[in-house]
């Protein structure tokens, strides 16, 4: 019996596109997109260089990144009317960072549509904060070439809410888990996860949750709702990472 012969190039691409269903992702974007542009959207170079060179999502993330940054300017110029220039443009950059968009992209589950070549894949592509934001803005590309700015920017704007929201530069109101995930990455450490547990009643449940970074709970915190828990178990994850002076060495 014969080996089936791998498909590459544009037979590749259409198979590797249709073997997924796009709908959950639309929908959490809360817009559409054609499928040949949200195909480009999320073709990875490593897969369209193993496949002949094919189009890739570069020049997508180049005009997404441009989309992304006015839209986010913009309402941090609206919501922070007494903050100067220097403060709104540090809150711009925390939001609009690789993990700042990484973090979004792991939200809308944004992981398992990417397409990706055989070595991206072995090396767990799909969960590297390079390769999400990347596709992130690629996606922001294309739904502003389909719909417009408008459309672009109500996209954005939603899905980074609670982000700009708690943008304050007042540490009561720092994105802890994104900063946490700065803290780790310039440690060469890995990316922390969070493992969260409740009790009570659905009505008043109140949630503990652990920060863990190579197997060990490095950070805990309390609160009515699973976010806030999260981001005060990275908050102490961050002192304990500065104090203890942790960072791989191999």
């Amino acid at each position: 019996m014969s080996k089936k012969k791998r498909l590459t190039g544009e037979a590749a691409l259409e198979e590797a596109f249709a073997a997924v269903d796009h709908a959950p992702l639309l929908e959490k974007l809360g817009t559409t997109v054609s499928p040949e542009l949200l195909r480009l959207a999320l073709t990875h170079r490593s897969f369209a260089n193993e496949n002949g060179g094919l189009p890739n999502n570069e020049r997508l993330e180049f005009l997404g990144d441009s989309v992304l940054g006015c839209s986010v300017a913009w309402k941090l110029f609206e919501t922070y009317p007494s903050s100067p220039e220097s403060v709104i443009s540090k809150m711009r950059a925390r939001i609009v960072s690789r993990f700042g968009l990484a973090d979004i992209a792991r939200e809308i589950g944004l992981g398992k549509y990417i397409l990706l070549g055989r070595g991206e894949i072995l090396t767990d592509g799909r969960e590297k904060d390079s390769i999400l934001a990347d596709t992130t803005e690629a996606l922001f590309g294309a739904i502003f070439l389909e719909h417009g700015f408008e459309t672009a920017r109500h996209t954005i704007l939603t899905l980074f809410h609670e982000k700009i929201v708690h943008a304050s530069s007042d540490s009561i109101h720092t994105d802890w888990k994104t900063l946490l995930q700065e803290r780790a990455a310039e440690r060469k450490l890995p990316m922390p996860e969070y493992e969260a547990s409740f009790t009570g009643p659905d009505h008043d449940r109140f949630f503990t949750a652990t920060a863990i970074i190579e197997g060990k709970v490095v950070g805990t915190g309390q609160g009515h709702n699973k976010k806030a828990a999260e981001q005060l178990a990275a908050k102490q994850a961050v002192t304990v990472l500065r104090e203890q002076n942790i960072a791989r060495t191999s």
